[in-house]
């Protein structure tokens, strides 16, 4: 009953979250507007006030962006005209009336998509945060083709809106708009949130919220923690979704936003329905609605009465239960109407997809015959309304653990996915250094093969001589190089064997492995891996074993993986705070040394391997995140933060443990810890 109202509350949060600004700010632009000289600073600051009051009193706003489209108009400023359009589209919008938001979205893109628009009416050099008037023709059209996706959202043609938040992401990432950029992979997000891809949603909304931290638009970064949480809700991780609600409520208090600070507070109200707790479900579901009434939010008011009726079922106080669900029912009526009537406008105009309005017809028939039913129930007896509670939540248990089962079985696959790619890039760290340990007895093959061809020819002129002693000294010398030559050929064998077998698929199946062995091989292989792309680079290594700890029963490629990432990461680490110590160590002090120790130790019936290096540290407020997926301290292109959390789920499934000891410029100490009964 209620997924036309959701979906209209969750498409309208971005646009309604606006922070409340300085309440001078009217007078003193209307003041402005008064003095102004000429018409192009009209202009503007009709544009400012439209802005400033479009999510308040978009009727207001309407007025002022017609006046600044009257004025491109007769200024002839092409981009402000196109712009003027998107920005009244976009009130009409918020109106519901669809036609006319449609009509003009239509007309300012048939603007911005003329290459000539951006020949004159350039005005001022800040316009849309563009350094050029060819920036800003396409900084409008990303913006339409952005606000058409929630258009085509509100109109539920959701292929459609997938489709302009995928062209708004283009243009914004080919001028690169943080702005366009964020709120598109924001949208995409919601869709596949929308269509239970959720691998796909998670990957998108942290790209998004990226985004938003490295942009000077911090607009609705609070409604950010919303989608998040909406993803975290979906996947019944309620602990992490208040985690993300309560964050978005943080930002909504400090920015004032009285729009976000409701919905976030019914939401968390409704997790902790879900969770049980029932007082505290009230007490936030109420803070909203009393946010809602203030602002006069009449969406959001029917959404917090139906759930203050769901939570009073839960409580078994029917008569209260009844009294909200009937009062959001009507309201609901109301505005489902008023919605259908905007629907059937739009549908007007030539588009093909009308079977989707007969649908929210029935659909609002349906509503309609299902509040008259709940007031003919009113009046049954408890143990009625208890048996109906009881079968709608044993329905939707079943079908939590049927989408719970489907969620598993796509997040196994792609775990998989993940663990091969962060494989393979562990393979190409290797290459290099592979090379370099198999250059050394490729060397001695090549040199003892040539001594020996020399040999030969002297071999045989001594035998034509007749010279046996001369002979036989040369044969010893051949069989000696032979030797050599056999012994460093399988060294290379070993190698080539080594490197196939890291970048064989794990089978899963644990071997006996020589832990130090592996240890002190893939400490090699790093170091010389970034010796070869960085010839700068240079560590001391050090190494204390533990020979007492012999074989263990372990899958080699997998921990092998791990201790890689370790000893990568540390040699990262030491070289980055190389590069700077110089400059800041004073006059006369011992430079720094980078040093990297690995060491394994038996203790009782488990081994410890430490990876130990004397970088910089991790910071203390973030040390708690270095195991998450995609989080990574390196500069955007060079870690994709899969490595540790990659690891930290390996030494899990052998039952051993990943922990992390750091200081602040002083470096920072992994340990693993595995049985050795695995």
């Amino acid at each position: 009953m209620k997924s036309i109202l959701k979906i209209i509350a969750l498409i309208l949060l971005p646009v309604l979250c606006r922070a409340q600004t300085d309440q001078n700010y009217p007078d003193s632009m209307q003041t402005a507007l008064r003095n102004a000289t000429n018409d192009t600073m009209r202009m503007d600051i009709n544009r400012k006030l439209g802005f400033f009051n479009q999510d308040s009193d978009a009727g207001k706003a309407l007025v002022y962006h017609g006046a600044q489209l009257a004025l491109a108009k007769k200024l002839q400023f092409r981009i402000w005209e196109a712009d003027a359009y998107q920005q009244i589209a976009y009130c009409y919008t918020i109106l519901y009336n669809l036609p006319a938001g449609y009509e003009n979205y239509m007309q300012g893109l048939k603007i911005a998509e003329d290459p000539a628009t951006a020949t004159n009416g350039w005005g001022y050099s800040n316009f849309s945060y563009s350094k050029s008037p060819e920036e800003a023709r396409r900084s409008i059209i990303g913006m339409i083709h952005f606000e058409l996706s929630t258009f085509y959202n509100l109109t539920r043609y959701y292929e459609l809106a997938f489709k302009q938040s995928q062209q708004a992401l283009e243009i914004g990432t080919g001028i690169q708009n943080l702005k366009i950029m964020s709120l598109a992979t924001r949208d995409i997000g919601l869709y596949y949130l929308r269509t239970k891809r959720l691998d796909s949603a998670f990957f998108y909304l942290h790209q998004a919220l990226s985004y938003y931290n490295i942009s000077p638009y911090k607009k609705n970064l609070g409604g950010m923690y919303v989608y998040l949480g909406q993803y975290y809700e979906t996947k019944k991780q309620f602990d992490s979704a208040m985690v993300s609600y309560r964050r978005g409520l943080d930002i909504s208090l400090k920015d004032v936003s009285l729009t976000l600070q409701s919905g976030l507070q019914a939401l968390l109200g409704n997790v902790y329905m879900q969770k049980g707790m029932f007082d505290s479900a009230l007490l936030y579901t109420m803070n909203a609605q009393n946010v809602s009434v203030s602002v006069r939010d009449s969406l959001n008011i029917a959404l917090n009465l139906i759930q203050l009726g769901n939570i009073y079922k839960k409580k078994q106080d029917y008569v209260q239960a009844f009294h909200y669900l009937e009062a959001g029912k009507n309201l609901f009526d109301t505005l489902t109407n008023r919605y259908i009537d905007k629907l059937m406008q739009f549908q007007n105009m030539d588009f093909d997809q009308k079977t989707k309005l007969q649908k929210l017809e029935k659909e609002s028939q349906l509503l309609k015959s299902r509040n008259r039913s709940y007031a003919l129930l009113g009046g049954l007896a408890i143990l009625v309304l208890v048996g109906l509670l009881l079968y709608r939540n044993n329905r939707r248990a079943q079908k939590a653990n049927n989408e719970l089962a489907s969620a598993l079985v796509s997040l196994k696959a792609t775990q998989s996915q993940l663990i091969q790619s962060e494989k393979m890039a562990s393979l190409g760290e290797l290459t290099a250094g592979i090379a370099h340990e198999i250059q050394n007895p490729l060397n001695f093959v090549n040199n003892f093969s040539e001594v020996n061809s020399e040999l030969i020819s002297e071999l045989v002129e001594e035998a034509d001589k007749g010279n046996t002693a001369e002979v036989k000294l040369i044969a010893a010398d051949i069989k000696d190089n032979s030797e050599k030559i056999n012994h460093h050929g399988k060294r290379a064998d070993a190698i080539v064997k080594g490197m196939l077998q890291h970048s064989r698929s794990s089978s899963g199946v644990k071997e006996l492995t020589d832990i130090n062995a592996l240890a002190d091989e893939y400490l090699r292989l790093a170091y010389h891996g970034l010796r070869a792309k960085d010839k700068s680079f240079n560590a001391t290594m050090k190494t204390d074993f533990d020979e007492s700890i012999g074989n263990i029963n372990i899958i080699p490629q997998d921990i092998g993986r791990v201790i890689l990432n370790l000893i990568t990461n540390a040699f990262y680490a030491v070289d980055e705070k190389k590069k700077t110590a110089a400059e800041n160590l004073p006059t006369g002090q011992a430079g720094y040394k980078p040093t990297v120790t690995v060491q394994t130790k038996k203790i009782n019936d488990k081994i410890e391997i430490k990876v130990e290096d004397n970088g910089n540290g991790i910071p203390q407020n973030i040390a708690d995140k270095i195991f998450q997926p995609f989080f990574t301290t390196k500069p955007t292109g060079q870690g994709t933060g899969l490595g540790l959390s990659l690891s930290y789920d390996i030494v899990k499934a052998h039952g051993g443990e990943l922990k992390v000891e750091t200081k602040e410029e002083a470096g920072a100490t992994f340990t693993l810890i595995l049985p050795i009964s695995l």
